[in-house]
């Protein structure tokens, strides 16, 4: 069976840190670029940060950048997102995705691209 797994989330006060990892079953990561993505309640799924297929390359959303850090161990199959100094403005649900670049130096943070998705982990940050 081909899935991601996320695991890590949970409630955390504000300017805290989480870090949250995906672990793919089935296939393997390393023809993949990878991204992170939240959705809060009653809004539109976001891009939060993507991963290129070497690792050498990562995008953030300006909300996030100096704050989080994506990186992957295809050793492992697994990809990590550091969350730290959380706000609560960060409460969502937590998302990672996959798909494979056509342009393997860089990666995108557009859900479209996006063709295999994991169920998600709660991220609550909150005094």
């Amino acid at each position: 069976q081909l899935q991601l797994v996320e695991s890590g989330g949970g409630l955390v006060q504000p300017g805290g840190s989480l870090r949250l990892s995906c672990a793919a079953s089935g296939f393997t990561l390393d023809y993949y670029a990878i991204g992170w993505f939240r959705q809060a309640p009653g809004k539109e799924r976001e891009g939060v940060s993507c991963i290129n297929r070497s690792g050498g390359s990562t995008n953030y959303a300006d909300s996030v950048k100096g704050r989080f850090t994506i990186s992957r161990d295809n050793a492992k199959n697994t990809v990590y997102l550091q969350m730290n100094s959380l706000k609560p403005e960060d409460t969502a649900v937590y998302y990672c995705a996959v798909y494979i670049p056509t342009i393997q130096a860089m990666c995108h943070m557009t859900k479209g691209f996006y063709k295999r998705w994991g169920q998600g982990t709660q991220v609550t940050v909150s005094s």
